[in-house]
């Protein structure tokens, strides 16, 4: 098997019950930023008997990757619920609260504040003038 997917398994099997990762998370602590496609397929290629907590892993915007009527979807679903992991109405997970580990979501999300404060500015500017 690729050593790349066995780091990929050891990151994700750290990953906090309640808690979820990115693709992108993990690849970069697996020692292979950019490489978000290759944990989904090192995660797509588990076999049926693991101990790999792949449910706790989703994409960039908060949300499971598989389709809505995918059986995989809803058993992950599930089981991050069962966890206490609570979903917006609209599907995504505040990575901001069940991120992990949640020193990479602080700065997303404090960057991403800083980026929409100073969207609202600039429009806020072009009212004045």
């Amino acid at each position: 098997m690729n050593p790349f997917y066995h780091r990929i398994y050891r990151v994700v099997r750290h990953i906090p019950k309640g808690r979820v990762a990115t693709y992108g998370i993990i690849a970069r602590l697996a020692g292979r930023p950019g490489a978000a496609r290759t944990v989904g397929w090192a995660l797509s290629a588990l076999p049926e008997d693991n101990d790999v907590p792949w449910w706790r892993v989703i994409n960039a915007a908060g949300r499971i990757s598989f389709s809505g009527s995918d059986h995989s979807a809803v058993l992950q679903r599930a089981l991050l619920l069962r966890e206490g992991v609570r979903f917006a109405p609209g599907g995504a997970v505040n990575l901001g609260t069940y991120g992990w580990p949640a020193e990479a979501y602080d700065t997303a999300v404090a960057s991403h504040k800083r980026a929409a404060s100073t969207r609202r500015s600039r429009r806020l500017k072009g009212l004045r003038t």
